[in-house]
């Protein structure tokens, strides 16, 4: 089982921290790597092609122009969740549009501003298809969470 998580800015780990956390704690190895779309293209395909045979998952990170997760998805077959990640001007919305407009046949599965967490999630959920044991961590995680509402709503009232 193997993620790489690829950001375009080493700022934009401290979205991805809480997420690669929980791939680990999972069992699943992490690759995580700082590489621009733009500013080093010739090592970000180099890299996709070194992890083509043994990667389940890209997580993309990027903000601003957010082109990371579409070119990486055009040069693999490896599912790619993007992440966008908010920048100065548009509160992120603009790294989500850049994200979520993928042409046609180029698909890029898109999670929450900002929330690397749900980038992780998804990405377990993709290879829960292919590894049974994450498949039961999931529901064991859905009622650890649904568990924490419950005594959250049972403190409330006293």
């Amino acid at each position: 089982m193997k993620v790489a998580v690829i950001m375009g800015s080493k700022s934009d780990y401290p979205k991805l921290d809480e997420g690669i956390k929980l791939l680990e704690k999972y069992g699943v190895e992490v690759i995580v790597r700082a590489l621009s779309a733009h500013r080093t293209p010739k090592q970000l395909l180099s890299f996709l092609e070194e992890i083509e045979y043994d990667t389940d998952v890209i997580i993309a990170a990027a903000g601003k122009a957010a082109h990371l997760p579409g070119v990486i998805a055009s040069h693999t077959l490896i599912p790619v969740i993007g992440l966008p990640i908010k920048s100065s001007t548009m509160d992120g919305l603009d790294s989500l549009l850049s994200i979520v407009q993928m042409p046609k046949g180029i698909p890029v599965a898109t999670v929450t501003i900002d929330l690397g967490i749900n980038a992780s999630l998804m990405a377990l959920q993709i290879m829960s298809i292919k590894y049974p044991k994450l498949k039961e961590d999931l529901k064991n995680y859905r009622k650890e969470m649904e568990q924490q509402v419950l005594n959250d709503d049972k403190n409330l009232r006293g």
